[in-house]
């Protein structure tokens, strides 16, 4: 017993005075301990409030910031009017407008519908509208140090969605010449009838260091093109082939299919801007009829109209 009794004896520093003080260490460090953990759990708290809140704002993002960010991108001259749904997922009506201050504005029938989301180093977006784009068109944007490349796809499977099975070549849209109107002068002067087709292949555009380089090609066509400006029914339908050089710079040439007004004409996109020089005329037994239609387009030489961009 007399074992035990001493292991039950305390030590001579925790008796006395001594002892009181080594308690009271001992209870003001226990507290001092719980009061940094219930402050570390407290900040724990905010800051998975925060984050909770910052991923419910990411996942609902409203339609609204996707439609200011295209305005703003497209230099105020298209706008997703009446924006419903989130950013990921949500629809639109498609306006055209002449920019800042114009009252021109011109919008397509039905909605145009988009999702987005995000694939690998980027993002995948998917545009589909009834009216101008039945086949779901696939825009896959790839981000790397200084630099984002943006591939144009088809998706003419409903149900294979992967990469590997999206077309690179095809008709991406068409739309009616008059939407042109909405861009403001000379457009909204012209008045144009007839449809615009869009085909693209193998189309991507690349941005490195500032400078954009496009590899591909693209092909518009403007189909059974008529104007208010002329007494004419039908002026004719035109090619626009949009091709990326070895250097990556956009050449285009402008062609006449057929039609009583012949279009011609070359240029390109380059860091220095866009640059076209081309030309127009009547055939001769409707000269007279196009005549106010060549004043508006370019520069009258004779009977022939110079058309300079750039």
């Amino acid at each position: 017993m007399s074992g035990l009794s001493f292991l039950s004896r305390r030590p001579a520093w925790m008796q006395g005075a001594g002892a009181l003080t080594t308690r009271w260490l001992e209870s003001t460090l226990e507290i001092a301990r719980w009061e940094n953990m219930r402050k570390a759990g407290r900040r724990w708290g905010w800051w998975g409030a925060a984050l909770g809140a910052l991923l419910g704002l990411l996942i609902y993002a409203p339609a609204s910031w996707l439609a200011q960010g295209v305005f703003e991108l497209s230099g105020k001259r298209l706008l997703l009017a009446d924006s419903q749904g989130t950013v990921w997922h949500g629809d639109a009506v498609a306006v055209l407008l002449g920019g800042a201050g114009s009252r021109d504005a011109r919008a397509l029938p039905g909605r145009l519908n988009w999702t987005l989301r995000l694939q690998g180093m980027g993002v995948r977006l998917t545009l589909q509208q009834d009216c101008c784009m039945p086949t779901p068109v696939v825009i896959l944007v790839q981000g790397g140090w200084k630099q984002i490349k943006t591939d144009i796809r088809l998706q003419t499977s409903p149900t294979d969605t992967a990469v590997s099975a999206l077309q690179t070549a095809g008709e991406v849209g068409h739309w009616p010449a008059a939407w042109l109107g909405g861009l403001g002068t000379p457009w909204n002067t012209l008045q144009l009838g007839g449809l615009l087709r869009l085909s693209s292949r193998d189309l991507s555009v690349e941005i490195v260091d500032g400078r954009i380089r496009m590899q591909g090609q693209a092909d518009v066509l403007l189909d059974n093109v008529s104007s208010r400006v002329t007494t004419l029914d039908r002026l004719g339908s035109y090619r626009i082939d949009l091709t990326g050089d070895a250097q990556g710079q956009l050449q285009m040439v402008l062609s006449t299919v057929d039609g009583v007004l012949q279009l011609s004409g070359q240029g390109g996109v380059s860091a220095a801007g866009v640059r076209f020089r081309g030309e127009a005329h009547a055939s001769e037994p409707e000269s007279g009829a196009l005549d106010n239609l060549l004043n508006i387009i370019g520069r009258r030489e004779g009977d022939r109209s110079v058309i300079s961009i750039g």
